[in-house]
């Protein structure tokens, strides 16, 4: 493996890995069993070449405008439940959680008057107390996860009904809450948006750099952070070209350009708990309980006050994901955050690379799974296939991902890289 030297301004000579080290380096770690969401991003690209070449209209902008707001609501379900799986915890709640935050939203907007400002807000903290009840079960009083947020889910299915008179379909006509899942931006904003998004990643990778270079510690290639940032940016102008196309049926009629509004709502998640989980103290705390609950305890970090957090992050995440999911579907019914929504966000969770068994996984998991699923769902759709065929399907990747999960945890412990 290849090195130079640097010398830092306190006469301290640090090794700088040149690109073909640490490639050499990643490598050894892949092989070694840390491969992340590698088999899910490889996974992705194969579903749409496939889908791509069975129907042309899978790369259409329509189609591909349609995916974020399909995947949203499960990416958002699935971000909590990455917090509450680092810790080797489950919520079986966490769909119809939220469906009852969607229906509180849905009743208070049309049935009571109130505002979006107010409505949105009372959803949201409807999910923390949810989050907070489930947490203190599990870490203050001892009853297993499973077992609490089990109870959960039978138990808000009948708080939905009660939302709802009884199973009443209730609409919304909320305008800025049907845009959200439903609306796009102005093509302006759509670059705007993308420029500062690339923008601002190329910042905070040479910031990172250099702050490691100043304390004295290895930093990764420059050739490789230019590469991060070109990749990115090529990603995005690309998904921003073909948003901004003309998508409707009758342009004369209505425009539809723009990337969609839920888009930029997902990439500010992913951003502020991607850096919570991964540049602050309690992210450090999650992941210390996940991989060793009694040696985080005897090094002084508060393991039940993780325990509860991680639960009420969980809830508060269903919660937006229940408004996403009321607003593309313009309504609430008894059946929200019902049916698949919990399997789907668990296997998007577990399929973008989040061990079961706690203390690895990351926020883009979720994100690169969600999408995988929304393939699945969308691709499988537009080829025909009934409800039954996606299931089997989906479950079986969701298998294979759980497989390649326990496989490269034996060969990390194998290799002592565990």
């Amino acid at each position: 493996m290849s090195t130079t030297t640097t010398t830092t301004a306190g006469g301290v000579r640090v090794a700088k890995p040149t690109v073909a080290s640490h490639v050499h380096d990643y490598w050894g770690r892949v092989r070694g069993g840390d491969i992340g969401s590698l088999p899910a991003i490889l996974g992705l690209i194969v579903l749409c070449l496939i889908f791509g070449i069975a129907r042309e209209t899978f790369f259409s902008a329509i189609n591909f405008a349609n995916l974020f707001s399909q995947g949203a609501a499960v990416i958002f379900i699935a971000m909590g439940l990455v917090f509450v799986l680092l810790l080797g915890e489950i919520d079986l709640s966490a769909g119809f959680a939220s469906g009852v935050c969607g229906a509180v939203m849905a009743v208070l907007l049309t049935d009571h008057g109130w505002q979006w400002y107010t409505a949105i807000p009372a959803a949201m903290v409807t999910g923390l107390v949810i989050g907070f009840t489930l947490g203190l079960l599990v870490a203050k009083v001892g009853i297993p996860s499973f077992v609490v947020t089990l109870a959960a889910f039978l138990a808000f299915q009948g708080v939905l009904l009660l939302l709802l008179s009884g199973g009443t379909n209730v609409s919304i006509r909320d305008s800025f809450v049907l845009a959200l899942a439903n609306k796009n931006m102005s093509v302006w904003l759509s670059w705007v948006l993308a420029i500062v998004a690339v923008a601002g990643f190329a910042v905070a990778q040479f910031v990172r750099v250099r702050g490691r270079a100043a304390r004295g510690l290895a930093s990764d290639p420059l050739g490789v952070v230019v590469g991060r940032i070109a990749v990115l940016a090529i990603v995005v102008f690309i998904a921003v070209a073909i948003l901004t196309q003309e998508r409707s049926i009758n342009p004369a009629v209505i425009s539809v350009k723009g990337v969609p509004i839920v888009a930029p709502i997902i990439a500010v998640a992913l951003v502020v708990w991607t850096f919570v989980l991964s540049r602050t103290r309690y992210g450090r705390h999650v992941y210390a309980v996940g991989g060793n609950t009694e040696a985080a305890r005897r090094a002084g970090i508060p393991v039940d006050r993780i325990r509860i957090s991680v639960f009420v992050i969980c809830s508060f995440m269903a919660a937006i994901g229940g408004i996403l999911a009321a607003s593309r579907a313009n309504s609430v019914d008894p059946n929200s955050g019902g049916s698949n929504v919990l399997l789907y966000a668990v296997g998007a969770a577990v399929i973008g690379g989040t061990s079961l068994f706690g203390g690895k996984g990351r926020m883009i998991d979720a994100v690169i799974g969600g999408a995988v699923i929304a393939v699945i769902d969308n691709g499988m759709g537009l080829m025909g296939f009934s409800a039954g065929t996606k299931f089997i399907v989906t479950g079986l990747i969701l298998l294979v991902a759980a497989g390649v999960d326990a496989l490269s945890r034996r060969r990390a412990a194998a290799t002592g890289n565990r």
